[in-house]
């Protein structure tokens, strides 16, 4: 059976996704036509339920979970692993500036929108655009994945960790991004997958003294530090398996995140079952 998977080119999707798409480990029977693509472009696949797999935002889960269900394995979830705000003045007035976004549907941008619920002035853009456009004094903006780690270096600020926000007040880790099975596959093919994708991480994670080509290849030119930094960071053992604890965070962040419950089916039915 062929299924179409599909992630990010980010160091910590091609990490985990590595072994399971190029048969490093037993797939059962399964084939996996891959497409790579930015998370907000993954986002709008979704809505639409165009792949059988695929890793999107958290923040879009409302929006697709009549179409799709939850794995277990292969999130971006924990502590410490939030947006930031940044920009290139560390007095700027947030609340009269333009604040850039990396997609409407992304987690970033519901973390900024619990934190600053009156701004209006947003534009959205590719995650990798925005250092560009701080620097450029054209306003604020939300950074997530590799550019945690370079836009310091580059002489801008933080404003605020929108993680840190949420973590501070909600007393949860911050659900980033998940990976999700189209309803349209048979329930066993959904644990199958789910089972290949820990097995897959858990054969990276042993084999991790070196990257692999398949790494290196999509990550944007970054250096194997950075490479490894980003790994570190967005890859724990809530991507092993999100288990009671991940599970919960994700459902209150959709409910705490909008101050009532916006999805009409129930919790239970939002994953799939573990195998």
């Amino acid at each position: 059976m062929k299924l179409t998977i599909a992630f990010s080119p980010c160091p910590n999707d091609t990490f985990i996704f590595d072994a399971l798409v190029h048969k490093k480990i037993d797939t059962m029977g399964l084939d996996f036509d891959v497409v790579l693509e930015d998370v907000e472009t993954l986002n709008q696949r979704a809505l639409e339920g165009v792949y059988d797999i695929s890793k999107v935002s958290c923040g879009v889960l409302s929006h697709i979970l009549h179409r799709y269900k939850i794995l277990n394995s292969g999130s971006a979830l924990g502590f410490g692993v939030g947006p930031l705000l940044i920009a290139a003045d560390d007095d700027i007035e947030i609340k009269q500036s333009v604040v850039a976004l990396p997609g409407e549907n992304t987690t970033a941008h519901l973390l900024f929108s619990y934190a600053y619920p009156e701004l209006q002035k947003k534009v959205f853009m590719r995650y990798d655009e925005i250092e560009s456009f701080v620097q450029q004094n054209k306003g604020a903006g939300v950074i997530i994945h590799e550019n945690r780690f370079t836009y310091a270096e580059k002489g801008l600020k933080k404003i605020i960790d929108l993680g840190a926000y949420w973590e501070e007040q909600e007393q949860m880790p911050i659900p980033l991004g998940c990976i999700v099975a189209n309803r349209s596959l048979p329930s066993a093919i959904q644990q199958t997958v789910d089972m290949l994708i820990r097995q897959s991480l858990e054969y990276a994670n042993k084999n991790n003294h070196s990257l692999s080509s398949f790494v290196s290849a999509h990550a944007m030119e970054m250096s194997e530090t950075v490479m490894r930094q980003h790994i570190q960071l967005y890859v724990n053992d809530y991507s092993i398996t999100l288990g009671e604890k991940g599970r919960l965070a994700i459902v209150h962040l959709l409910n705490a995140s909008t101050k009532k419950q916006m999805i009409t089916i129930g919790t239970e039915d939002w994953f799939v079952a573990e195998s």
